[in-house]
């Protein structure tokens, strides 16, 4: 009988991040989004409090909400479909993206990009992100070592379609076996990124910290909450 064949995993050549999570933190933004999301529906007559909102949010993540705004909106008007539509034009109003302001650099993250790159990683995005994310990346000092810098803005694509990731690795010259994907939802990064055989990290912050895989397929190779497991982690996954 002949003996059995192993495979070999790729050497990896490129690393994918998402923005919100773990380059940017969010904080703020996401502060911002639950008044904005409790001043849209309390201009509907729908009280929120603390604890139904939370609830609420609970429930966008669990259930793998594609928006997770519109989930939660949904759940708080009671299910009630016209309050509901118009609660959520109110949140997606150009006054609210205004107050969000730039981005809330993660400590750490920008040293870490910039040795990565020092290292011979090709780096790149793979985020549902506005254009003018970009800029912002650019002004932060992060632009620059990023070899493929588009966004969902630029092409349609959105997570978890696979063919954003599918573009970021053609843009990059790379198999997907080659990356390693960095992001801080299951549904949205690790799922996806897993099935096309990348190797995957799960940022653990933000709104989607409590997210949990929905089978073995979805489980990422590894999880972290600081940039400095991030780098731990990073340094395991290049070295295999």
């Amino acid at each position: 009988m002949a003996a059995p064949t192993h495979v070999v995993p790729a050497i990896v050549r490129a690393v994918l991040f998402d923005v919100g999570g773990p380059i940017d933190t969010e904080v703020i933004s996401e502060q911002a989004n639950d008044a904005a999301i409790c001043a849209a529906l309390e201009a509907e007559g729908v009280s929120v409090t603390a604890d139904s909102l939370a609830a609420a949010n609970a429930y966008a993540v669990e259930t793998f909400a594609p928006d997770a705004y519109a989930s939660i909106i949904w759940r708080l008007s009671g299910s009630n479909a016209e309050v509901a539509r118009r609660a959520y034009s109110r949140f997606h109003s150009e006054d609210r993206l205004a107050v969000h302001g730039g981005i809330e650099l993660r400590p750490g993250i920008a040293q870490l990009i910039a040795t990565l790159h020092a290292q011979g990683l090709l780096l790149g995005l793979a985020a549902n992100q506005p254009l003018r994310i970009i800029a912002e990346l650019d002004r932060c000092g992060i632009g620059r070592y990023l070899a493929h810098r588009e966004v969902s803005g630029h092409h349609g694509y959105r997570k978890p379609d696979v063919r954003l990731f599918l573009r970021a690795c053609e843009h990059l010259g790379v198999e997907p076996a080659e990356c390693i994907m960095v992001g801080d939802r299951i549904d949205n990064d690790i799922a996806p990124a897993n099935r096309l055989g990348m190797r995957t990290i799960l940022f653990r912050t933000g709104r989607h910290f409590a997210q949990q895989p929905r089978s073995f397929t979805e489980l990422p190779d590894a999880e972290v909450r600081t940039v400095e497991e991030l780098t731990a982690a990073l340094g395991v996954l290049t070295a295999g």
